[in-house]
């Protein structure tokens, strides 16, 4: 075995950019850290999501914080700065997006369980730090997915979350197609 040359991984990554995005957008509402934004930008980049809506307070580019983590990721990202949540997701809802929150409801099932709808786009939507997605955004969600914490902390940071759910998706979605 060998590990591949910068050159090697750059040539990859191009010729994996030109392929079609998924049907999958990520919504980030009231994220505080600029950090963890940039961090998003990354996986959302790697994940091949067609569009990033940052909504709320959630900070948005240009700004260094989030540049030093998405490392560039930010130039790449379809990505569009709305303050309202609420009508981003009534917008996507209203093109046939199925609505998937990943927070911690009596009625939310574990991730690995979730299973997109067929020829259906999905918007993943992942709230603040501390206290989720915003109480009023709950009504408009179709599922509601976790993360199942084995450990005495009931979550996760949001961006390392929101990486293993949207791998997950991105999975399913890959299945399907090629199956």
């Amino acid at each position: 075995m060998r590990k591949l040359s910068h050159p090697e991984l750059v040539a990859r990554q191009i010729k994996r950019k030109q392929e079609a995005k998924l049907p999958f957008c990520v919504l980030l509402n009231d994220i505080r850290s600029l950090y963890n934004v940039g961090s998003i930008f990354r996986t959302v980049d790697g994940v091949g999501v067609e569009k990033l809506w940052l909504c709320g307070i959630t900070g948005h580019p240009p700004d260094s914080q989030i540049s030093k983590t998405a490392l560039g990721a930010e130039n790449e990202v379809l990505w569009e700065y709305r303050k309202d949540a609420c009508a981003v997701l009534c917008e996507l809802k209203a093109k046939g997006y199925q609505i998937v929150f990943l927070e911690q409801l009596a009625e939310s099932i574990p991730f690995q369980h979730y299973d997109p709808e067929p020829g259906k786009p999905i918007c993943l939507v992942a709230g603040n730090e501390i206290s989720g997605v915003s109480d009023e955004l709950i009504s408009l969600s179709d599922k509601t997915i976790e993360i199942e914490m084995a450990g005495l902390k009931n979550s996760l940071n949001v961006t390392v979350a929101l990486g293993i759910v949207a791998y997950h998706i991105r999975n399913r979605i890959l299945t399907r197609v090629h199956s």
